[in-house]
Order: C-alpha cells, then structure tokens, then sequence
C-alpha cells in the first residue's frame, strides 16, 4: 500500500504524455485493467487486518476513479485534435487562384441527332415528337402489325402493367400525325425506343429517327433521291446506294438500304465483313392498310417512310466498335467529341 502514491503519480504522468488513442488504451489495460496494476493492489488487501481493509480498499478505488478521469479527459483532447486535423487537412484556401471549368461537350448521339434533324429541316421536313409510354393501336394495329407478329412477343417488347408498352419505334409518332392532319406532310420523328435486345452492337434503350413523306404523285424514285441525299450530306462524301427486297408490315413495296462502306470506299473491311456494303436503314412506301387505319385516302395519296438508328450511323461515322461505350459515361471517350 506505500506505492500506491507512487504509481498513482507514475500513471497520471504516463497518460498525460500519451500522444495516441491507441497508446491511450494501451494504458487503460495496463493499470485498470483485470491485470492492471492497481487492480493487483486490491488483491493485496486479504494481507491486511480487518480493521485496515476499508481504508485501504477506499485510497485504492480513489486511485482508480482518478486515473478514470485522467484517461478520459486525455481521450477527449485527443479526439478533439484529431478532428482538428482532419479539418485542416480538407480547409480549402480561398486565396488560391481558381482551377477553372472543363468545357464540356454534346453527347455524340445527340450531335448526329442535331445534325441529321438540320439536314431534313433543311430539306422541308417537320421534327415531330410523340410519348414514348404507347398502347398497341398505335405502336402496332394502326401499323399493320398483326397480333401474332414476333414484333409483338413479350421477348421483344417492353410491356407495363397496365397494359401499354414502351414503344418500339417512332412509327407512332407518324401515326398520330397522320390522324390529327390532312396531306401533305412531310417529317421526320427522332427519338429513344426499346426493345429487349444488348450486346456490342444491340441496347434495350437506343434512338431512331423515322421520316414520312405523303402528297399526290409520291413514287419509290422520291423516296430512293432523298435517301442517298440524305447518306451523302451526312457523311460528307460521295456514297453509292442501293435497295434490297424486304419486308415490313407497315410499307409495300419495302427496302433495306445499304450504302458504300464509310471505312474501306466499298473495297471490302472487317465492319463490311469483306462486302463493301453497309447495311444502314429500312424503307418503303406506305401500305394502304395503314392509310385506311388513319384516315386517309389510298387512291388519292401515295407516300413513303424509312427508318434508321441513330447509334447505328454514330459509330460509322465517329469511327466507334462497341455501342455500350456510347453510355457507359467514360469521360475519356466522350471528352473526344468535346472538341470541335
């Protein structure tokens, strides 16, 4: 019991020189802890009288409650100074001179977009816009689609509860501008569809721009002259053309539209997988069944419609492999189309 003064002292110099709160526990276990050294103090009372015991255990918890305190004053002014630290660490200097702002940039699909929208403005056409929450009369019935066309399966076609879909073409668009006004129109409809589809070169999201053209006297040749225009102006070179047979529920007589290979001149590459050919778009002249559906007279007025991805026509012409790395929101890649 004569060194219980001592250790007292030797404690509280101990912990007021702690510099850590690590260290600072370290030291709780060493004196307070169940083999601490004062703890051990309190087994020594059973050497002591009866009459010596409760003086002797009550200098001892005094000690104790002392180095308690101390400890946890000491914890407290370390915290406080490791908060301390962390602020300093993060002060922004004001004085400092600015960093400035990056310039940013258009997404490269919506500058092909812009860009594609200004040639057919330039040309005559209206940009139309329409939902893109649509019920299957207008993405479908009012098109010519039947109720068992594979266009309609739940394996390709986003549905919502309620029973209306996410569209999957812009075709609607040109629908309900064909039922809201009277020939002639001509427009084009750009926007986002979807479809259940993603790899390298499919996205469930992805934007199409679809065009529509109806008046009197409207033939193939118009429709075949506004296209390879249209393939030429965007690409900024001279392209050769021509139209496959195809089907479409919507069009009749229907087309795809391939188009010199942008990379190889049409001498045979990779991406023309050695053809020379690029298949870009599809096309046709507007089936009766759907100018009944909307209203119009078929032996009066003679029309076309094509359509195309804008992604599709993005990585020719930007030069790019993969699809996904137009969303995947990789500032190195889209800083690219930052410039210029």
């Amino acid at each position: 019991m004569a060194d219980l003064p001592a250790l007292t002292a030797q404690a509280l110099v101990q912990i007021g020189a702690c510099d850590s709160l690590a260290a600072l526990d370290e030291l709780r276990v060493h004196w307070l802890g169940k083999k601490g050294l004062l703890t051990e103090q309190l087994k020594g009372l059973g050497g002591l009288s009866a009459a010596e015991r409760p003086a002797a255990g009550a200098r001892i918890n005094a000690a104790k409650t002392e180095l308690q305190a101390a400890i946890d004053a000491r914890r407290t002014e370390l915290e406080r100074a490791a908060v301390e630290r962390e602020l300093s660490a993060g002060r922004i200097d004001v004085t400092l001179p600015g960093r400035g702002e990056a310039t940013g940039g258009v997404h490269p699909i919506t500058r092909l977009r812009l860009r594609i929208e200004e040639l057919f403005r330039n040309a005559g056409y209206e940009v139309a816009t329409g939902p893109e929450v649509e019920d299957e009369f207008h993405n479908f019935e009012a098109l010519n689609i039947p109720a068992d066309h594979p266009a309609r399966a739940m394996h390709d076609t986003f549905y919502l509860d309620d029973g209306q879909l996410l569209r999957t073409h812009t075709s609607p668009v040109q629908v309900r501008a064909m039922m809201s006004r009277k020939p002639p129109i001509a427009l084009i409809a750009p926007g986002r569809v979807y479809r259940c589809d993603s790899d390298v070169s499919h996205s469930p999201m992805f934007h199409q721009v679809e065009g529509l053209l109806i008046d009197t006297d409207v033939s193939f040749a118009n429709l075949k002259a506004v296209l390879h225009q249209f393939m030429e102006a965007l690409f900024e070179r001279r392209l050769s053309m021509r139209l496959r047979p195809s089907y479409f529920p919507f069009t009749e007589p229907s087309a795809e539209v391939d188009i010199s290979c942008v990379l190889c001149d049409g001498q045979g590459c990779r991406v023309c997988k050695q053809t020379g050919w690029l298949e870009v778009a599809g096309c046709g002249c507007v089936h009766p069944n759907v100018f009944k559906a909307c209203g119009i007279d078929a032996e009066r007025y003679t029309g076309f419609a094509f359509g195309f991805g804008i992604e599709r026509l993005a990585m020719l012409r930007y030069g790019v492999n993969d699809l996904r790395l137009f969303y995947e929101n990789d500032l190195r890649f889209l800083a690219q189309f930052a410039r210029g």
